[in-house]
This record gives structure tokens, C-alpha cells and sequence, in this order.
């Protein structure tokens, strides 16, 4: 029997991107995409809905939502609290999973092809999945959660999230880190990286 899960995505992409001048990484241009549309794409298509991008709203999608955590800058669980409130009062139920993903992410569709294949092997009370670094260390912002636990989270933190880590919006959710296979969690952070995914001079 084929285990038909359905799949909600906050989409972080309103960092500083203070080493790379404060340019807006999530619209830099990978592959002739930008990373913020490769995103969306992805969610696309796994069918994922709602669809709720935080960080500075630009002309309307359809099928996006935009939202800012308030004040702006106070860090991606901020936003990720800011991203659910947006969705609570919505009419349709809440997908099963949510997809987490930094928007800074050159080949998030395949670290999305990879957490959707892997958590159909999970043990039925993990509660989230996210790939690791060449070091074994979680990279929270590629992820994929139970809704029902990311909401908990979220709730359990004051002041909703303003300033707290992604550490301690997970404290007390079962998640298992996986290994990336595909590079998909390799980030955008420096010039170095930009042109590591690009081949292009700065």
C-alpha cells in the first residue's frame, strides 16, 4: 500500500547575507533559477500547500504566501513561527509534513527528492528529518517535520522565537539527521560558494 503523505513548506529568505554584502542570495541566479524559485518549484512538485515564503514580499504567486517575522532579522525560528501562525486559522487541515527548507540552497530539489524517499524508512514515531554536513551535524533548514510537532515546537518558545536558535526550536523533537547523498544541503554563504555552484567570476 503506497503511503500517501501530504506536505506543507516554509521557505526561509530573509537572512542578512551579511558575507556576502547583504545581497539577496535567495534571488541569486543558479543554473539560469534563482535559488527562491528552485524552492518553490520543488514544493510544487510534491504538491505541497500551503506554500509560505518568509521574508520581503515581492510580486504575488499564486499559491505562495508571504510572511515576516516581526521584527525582521530576528532569526530563521522567528520566521518558521511567523510562517505557521500565518496558516493556523486556515480552513483545510494541516498537511501531514512540512518541509523547512533556507532559500539559499542551489540543488534544494534534490535534497527534497532525497527527504521525501528517506522518512518513508523511519521508525513511525520520528518526528522529523534533516540531511547533515560532511561533519555529521544537522542542517536543520533542510528538513522536513511533522506539522503536528513543528507547531508544538513552535509554541514552546517565548517571545515567538524572536532571536532563538534552530537548536532550540527542535529541543524536544524526535528528528533523525541524515546523510546528504546528493549534496543538496551544501548552502550559499560566501562568494567562494557562489562560484563554486556557478563557475562564474563574482
Amino acid at each position: 500500500m503506497t503511503d500517501q503523505k501530504t506536505y506543507g513548506a516554509v521557505l526561509l529568505a530573509g537572512g542578512r547575507a551579511s558575507r556576502m554584502g547583504g545581497v539577496d542570495k535567495p534571488r541569486l541566479v543558479v543554473d539560469g533559477v534563482s535559488m527562491l524559485d528552485r524552492a518553490i518549484t520543488a514544493m510544487r512538485e510534491v504538491g505541497a500547500a500551503p506554500i509560505v515564503v518568509a521574508g520581503p514580499a515581492e510580486a504575488p504567486v499564486t499559491g505562495v504566501e508571504w510572511v515576516r517575522e516581526d521584527p525582521p532579522f530576528t532569526g530563521p525560528a522567528a520566521a518558521v513561527v511567523a510562517a505557521l501562525a500565518a496558516t493556523a486559522a486556515a480552513p483545510a487541515p494541516d498537511p501531514d509534513w512540512t518541509f523547512v527548507l533556507a532559500c539559499d540552497l542551489p540543488r534544494v530539489d534534490a535534497a527534497v527528492r532525497q527527504l521525501v524517499a528517506d522518512i518513508l524508512l523511519l521508525p513511525s514515531d520520528t518526528e522529523g528529518a534533516c540531511l547533515s554536513d560532511e561533519t555529521g551535524r544537522p542542517q536543520w533548514l533542510t528538513g522536513v517535520y511533522r506539522t503536528s510537532a513543528l507547531r508544538r515546537a513552535a509554541a514552546s518558545l517565548p517571545d515567538e522565537g524572536r532571536d532563538q536558535s534552530m537548536r532550540a526550536l527542535f529541543a524536544d523533537v524526535a528528528i533523525a539527521t541524515l546523510e546528504d547523498r546528493a549534496d543538496g544541503a551544501h548552502d550559499i554563504d560566501t562568494w567562494e560558494d557562489f562560484r563554486r555552484f556557478t563557475k562564474e567570476d563574482e
